[in-house]
């Protein structure tokens, strides 16, 4: 029997990227983010999502890829990492996908302008490739410290 995991799979750019369903709360459209003074250059601010006030940052500045211009299917992923609640700004959210660990390799060296240690691996599928993200490596400690203050 093979081990399946299902993927939230969304976009950023021209890659397509899956993160474990487990850690995403909700999927939301973009909102008026409030900007929040000396954070980091990837984070947007901080959101009111129901009586809740969650920092939000966008992947694409996280991952050194070039900004563009929010659109009707920009979305928002608010995901839990390590106990913290945050949004991460995406270009858009296409699917949920079950991807077998059948079809899940290690990342290969340099597949993508992302830095390797944030990735669990890469999924095969007949048409495309999936890069999965290790979202507790998306951070660093000092990172995660500053959202924790900002919540």
């Amino acid at each position: 029997m093979t081990n399946e995991k299902q993927f939230v799979v969304f976009q950023l750019g021209k890659e397509t990227y899956g993160i474990d369903i487990a850690k995403v709360w909700e999927i939301i459209t973009m909102q008026p983010i409030t900007k929040v003074p000396h954070t980091a250059s990837f984070i947007e601010g901080i959101i009111n999502l129901r009586g809740r006030v969650i920092p939000v940052l966008d992947l694409r500045k996280r991952f050194d890829l070039p900004a563009t211009e929010y659109t009707r299917s920009t979305r928002i992923v608010v995901v839990e990492i390590e106990g913290n609640t945050l949004g991460m700004i995406v270009d858009g959210v296409s699917e949920v996908l079950r991807i077998s660990s059948d079809i899940v390799e290690a990342p290969p060296p340099a597949i993508t302008d992302v830095d390797s240690e944030y990735l669990e691996g890469v999924a095969k599928l007949e048409d495309r490739l999936i890069i999965l993200l290790n979202l507790d490596k998306v951070l660093n400690k000092q990172e995660k410290q500053a959202l924790e203050q900002m919540q």
